[in-house]
């Protein structure tokens, strides 16, 4: 099963930024790249890869603690950013400059991100997923689309995207998510994902999908 461990932006931050990214779906050579769909829209934060069936049970567990040891933090998505001429993505920042009700206290975004995401990590080394030799440094972000080829840069999309600031909400769980990718050879088709546990932060219980308790309303 291929798993990574996620931050997923509530259903009002994917859609303020839908409108910015259907500007930018507008510009001259848009249609030469792949755009990700926003269904999948998610803030990495612990790629696994293929994980064998008989390590998910600890897999989740370690999670659940590594959550439990997170309180929630308040976060946006702000501006853009591209990798060389690969990929385009939106970039991340703390939630607001004054409290937000239900985040943790002191808890800056992006650090709560990061700190998340260093415990995902070391949570899934222990249970045994094998990992790269280094957690690398963490730099959120998420994926708009992908260069297939196209002569067209991907600078002009970031510098439209650069002034763009999403309203905060409060990162209140963490999700293990599958990949499923494609296998019918469609050009286009893109990678399915399913979550398939969730983890309240701070102090509450670890939760499956199906339990609304822990819904993010999406």
């Amino acid at each position: 099963m291929r798993l990574f461990a996620a931050v997923l932006p509530p259903v009002e931050a994917v859609q303020e930024l839908a409108r910015a990214v259907g500007r930018l779906r507008e510009l001259p050579g848009a249609d030469e790249l792949r755009w990700t769909e926003r269904t999948g829209w998610h803030f990495t934060i612990a790629f696994m890869g293929e994980v064998e069936e008989g390590l998910i049970p600890e897999l989740a567990e370690r999670l659940g603690r590594a959550a439990h040891r997170t309180e929630p933090f308040s976060l946006r998505i702000r501006g853009g950013g591209h990798f060389g001429e690969r990929a385009l993505w939106a970039g991340a920042a703390d939630g607001a400059l004054g409290p937000v009700p239900g985040a943790g206290e002191g808890d800056a975004g992006v650090d709560g991100l990061r700190l998340l995401a260093a415990r995902a990590d070391a949570a899934a080394r222990r249970a045994g997923v094998p990992m790269e030799e280094e957690h690398p440094h963490y730099r959120p972000h998420l994926t708009l689309a992908r260069n297939r080829g196209a002569d067209a840069g991907l600078r002009a999309y970031a510098d439209e995207l650069s002034g763009f600031e999403g309203a905060p909400w409060v990162v209140a769980e963490l999700a293990l998510v599958r990949s499923v990718l494609p296998v019918s050879g469609v050009p286009g088709e893109q990678p399915r994902y399913e979550t398939v546990l969730r983890c309240p932060l701070g102090r509450a219980r670890t939760t499956d999908p199906g339990d609304g308790s822990a819904a993010r309303g999406r």
